[in-house]
């Protein structure tokens, strides 16, 4: 698995000076604002109708590695896409065994509390009308399975079995985030991180870990099997998902603690990461990051005019163009195909933003049984060399974005209202299909997080969505004001 840094902001303000750089056709830029005028002598237009159907929701394979950023929250009024939540489970650990807190030769007398920390990442979604609760329990030390592998990533489907004890709870709030707290009577401070306190009842237990005849710290397995397989950290309440990273330095069990310093007693701290420690390497210990969608009945339904689509776990579309097949030959300018959103209601659509960029793929119809796609041909990065059909080489390694397109841009429907929408370039692709009959491949139409071909790759290719971050309701290819096509821009030979 991959770390992914998401710089979407500088990416869009990168595209915003080429297009506005531009005085001459250049067909390495997105966007028909760069086409020279049809005039219908030289140059002119068409468009081709997409005949679209939703593509229903299905069992997904997204894996969360323990470095990448997990989603953890609850959105439980999208009046568009319904609910969603998000759990994250970890295991924080001592960084050495056998442990012992602050110097080897302290003498503690007692600890004063433990406290869950958690790094703050980013935020999607309602963070004013409904404040976001997140609860700490224990998972389960019977949880098993997956749950037991320290080197496996888990599904966004995953979830260890968790005790009902609650152990500490915390409402975020998001306007103090970015502040510093003060903690350790005054000594240090942090910003970006989530603290939760946890129960002395919790406190109390992992005390007595350490006590004559238990001995946990010992070793990785006798710590976990006394107490540690894991803390369970959910929603009760919220509108909206929080991103944290739990191998970040703010991310921890922190246990503040009472030593002799001579005779007096002293408090400091000190803490349990997501990692653990043997032999000469250090091995990402376990997490799991369960998201679980309830999609209305539009979504997996809906009108023949409108699309839904929602950023990994989520929904695409499947497109096709069948007067691509029998389109006859010429230079192709510019062929685009345009995705337009259906605007709903504010603040909704502000809370829960489009996402950041949508991918266009094709059908591989060379396999039968379940459905497998690959990536589009030439377009994707016309500057690297890839073959959609070679297992080798199918992918270019890196998008395009400032040629190929797909990342959302603002503009204002027929009706003055604000809207977000995508272009896709795929020139390259469709004159090979006029000039060559190669053939007119079906397509899908998403928002990942991963791009996965299991036919040629065992894992996922990083994308530039965030996990469960974007939604957007778009015009299918029969609505009559938000109308999914393509546009030909071309002149005859």
């Amino acid at each position: 698995m991959h770390k992914r840094i998401l710089p979407i902001a500088t990416a869009a303000f990168l595209f915003s000076l080429i297009i506005a750089g531009c005085t001459k056709l250049d067909t390495t830029d997105i966007g028909s604002d760069l086409l020279p005028a049809v005039d219908n002598v030289n140059t002119f237009d068409t468009i081709l109708s997409i005949t679209t159907t939703q593509g229903l929701p299905y069992l997904d394979t997204t894996k969360v590695a323990n470095t990448d950023d997990h989603v953890l929250g609850k959105i439980s009024n999208d009046p568009v896409f319904g609910t969603t939540t998000a759990s994250v489970y970890a295991q924080f650990k001592p960084t050495f065994f056998p442990y012992y807190y602050g110097n080897a030769k302290d003498t503690i007398i007692g600890f004063d509390s433990v406290v869950l920390c958690l790094s703050y990442k980013g935020f999607w979604g309602d963070s004013i009308t409904q404040p976001l609760t997140l609860e700490v329990r224990q998972v389960a030390l019977n949880a098993g399975g997956l749950w037991d592998s320290l080197y496996q990533a888990k599904t966004v489907n995953y979830a260890p079995a968790v005790s009902g004890t609650l152990l500490g709870s915390t409402q975020v709030n998001f306007n103090t985030l970015g502040n510093y707290i003060k903690y350790s009577n005054g000594k240090d401070s942090v910003k970006n991180q989530i603290r939760i306190k946890l129960s002395p009842a919790f406190s109390n237990a992992l005390y007595a870990l350490d006590s004559t005849g238990n001995n946990a710290f010992r070793s990785d397995s006798l710590y976990k099997a006394l107490f540690d397989n894991g803390l369970a950290i959910t929603a009760s309440t919220g509108n909206g998902l929080l991103y944290t990273n739990l191998t970040d330095s703010s991310s921890k069990l922190e246990i503040h603690f009472r030593r002799k310093n001579g005779s007096v007693p002293d408090t400091t701290y000190s803490a349990f990461k997501i990692y653990t420690s043997f032999g000469s390497s250090i091995s990402p210990s376990s997490t799991a990051d369960n998201i679980v969608r309830n999609r209305p009945a539009q979504v997996n339904n809906p009108p023949s005019t409108e699309i839904y689509l929602q950023t990994t776990p989520g929904t695409y579309a499947n497109l096709t163009i069948p007067a691509l097949s029998t389109l006859s030959n010429r230079i192709i300018h510019r062929a685009e195909v345009i995705v337009e959103q259906i605007p709903f209601s504010q603040p909704s659509d502000s809370y829960f933003s489009a996402p950041n960029f949508l991918y266009l793929d094709l059908k591989d119809t060379s396999i039968t049984g379940a459905e497998k796609w690959k990536p589009v041909y030439f377009d994707l990065n016309p500057t690297q060399s890839y073959n959609p059909d070679n297992s080798l080489s199918f992918y270019p390694g890196s998008i395009d974005f400032a040629y190929y397109g797909g990342f959302v841009r603002d503009k204002k429907d027929v009706f003055g209202t604000p809207i977000k929408f995508y272009n896709f370039n795929i020139t390259r692709y469709v004159q090979q299909i006029v000039t060559k009959h190669t053939f007119n491949y079906p397509l899908r139409l998403s928002a990942p997080y991963d791009i996965f071909y299991p036919q040629y790759d065992a894992g996922g290719i990083p994308f530039n969505n965030r996990l469960a971050w974007g939604r957007v309701k778009v015009g299918s290819g029969t609505n009559p004001n938000y109308t999914m096509r393509l546009r030909i821009v071309y002149s005859k030979l």
